[in-house]
């Protein structure tokens, strides 16, 4: 039966994930944390920070690591095909369709039509985050901090948000690292 819920919940994903990997996340966090509980709100934001960092679809790496997670390498393969399944009938079966009515005002209607609610998606999924981020952020002025930096790198400086995550990742690796070994000095420090 799980198998069976890791197929319908990706293809679930699949069909409605219109506009590619972004809009497809706040998909990924409805099924897998809010309705079937495969991975916490954590381990979501780490998956979808680690998807983020490698090259390639976030759609399949975000399949990928909930269905291992689930069942596996066999949950693995079944959640990154139902997530694939919709966006391959849909490109055969729509594509002379769609070709033929390329210039329609119906078609150019669609496709401006659905914009914004992909963007209120994106936005409610980046204040969930944010909420979530400055519930559990130890240092409220970092976080602060890193959010500006963030903007600045991404918007002003053009730095690609992948590289931005990457940097993030090594300098959180780095900062816990340290703070590891700070506290474990200072125990033994007050051991001796």
């Amino acid at each position: 039966m799980e198998y069976w819920n890791i197929f319908l919940a990706f293809f679930r994903i699949g069909i409605f994930g219109y506009g590619g990997g972004p809009s497809m996340i706040p998909l990924f966090h409805t099924e897998c944390v809010k309705r079937y509980k495969w991975v916490t709100a954590d381990e979501f934001a780490d998956y979808l920070a680690l998807g983020n960092a490698l090259p390639g679809p976030i759609a399949t790496k975000m399949a990928s690591y909930v269905g291992y997670k689930v069942k596996g390498w066999a949950g693995s393969i079944i959640a990154i095909s139902a997530v694939t399944l919709p966006v391959l009938i849909t490109m055969i079966g729509l594509l002379q369709f769609v070709y033929a009515l390329k210039e329609s005002g119906l078609v150019h209607g669609m496709v401006q039509a659905i914009q914004p609610v992909i963007g209120i998606m994106m936005a409610a999924l980046a204040y969930e985050f944010a909420v979530k981020g400055w519930k559990d952020a130890g240092n409220k002025q970092g976080f602060v901090g890193m959010m500006l930096i963030s903007v600045v790198l991404i918007h002003l400086l053009d730095v690609h948000p992948g590289i931005l995550v990457a940097l993030s990742l090594v300098g959180s690796f780095l900062y816990s690292t340290w703070q590891t070994r700070k506290h474990e000095k200072k125990s033994l420090d007050v051991g001796a």
